[in-house]
């Protein structure tokens, strides 16, 4: 009877450990392939350094963020990250000439756009109670 829960106990965790390390993987956020869609989706308006000078920046009438600013990007949630290019700037009160992106990207593929956004930003973001939106 002993062996039996030893062996129960053991399955179990075996499933317990399965199911964290999937979700850590589904979580996951890779800053390389951030970059490749920030080349993609976001370089023309904050340009390929991210410091808010794209080409078309100088049409706009909002300057696009500077995400090389830690002093801006470090107050900013990975979550207000992920609603702002999800769902555009209008949607968390900013500028609507953020557009939208959810329907042109995955989630996994914003959560690595959020990666490679906290790359570049200096001083680097530490994460934690920091963020405020």
């Amino acid at each position: 009877m002993e062996g039996q829960l030893s062996m129960r106990m053991g399955s179990f965790m075996s499933g317990v450990l399965l199911v964290l390390i999937a979700t850590a993987t589904a979580w996951a956020q890779n800053a390389a392939e951030g970059k490749k869609l920030y080349a993609s989706y976001c370089s023309t308006c904050h340009g390929e350094q991210g410091k808010g000078d794209g080409m078309a920046a100088r049409a706009l009438p909002v300057k696009p963020a500077d995400h090389t600013s830690g002093a801006i990007m470090n107050q900013l949630s990975d979550q207000f990250l992920f609603d702002i290019i999800s769902k555009g700037g209008s949607a968390v009160g900013k500028s609507s000439f953020m557009p939208s992106w959810g329907s042109s990207i995955d989630e996994k593929q914003i959560r690595d756009l959020v990666a490679y956004l906290r790359s570049i930003a200096d001083p680097p973001y530490k994460g934690g109670k920091s963020a405020t939106k």
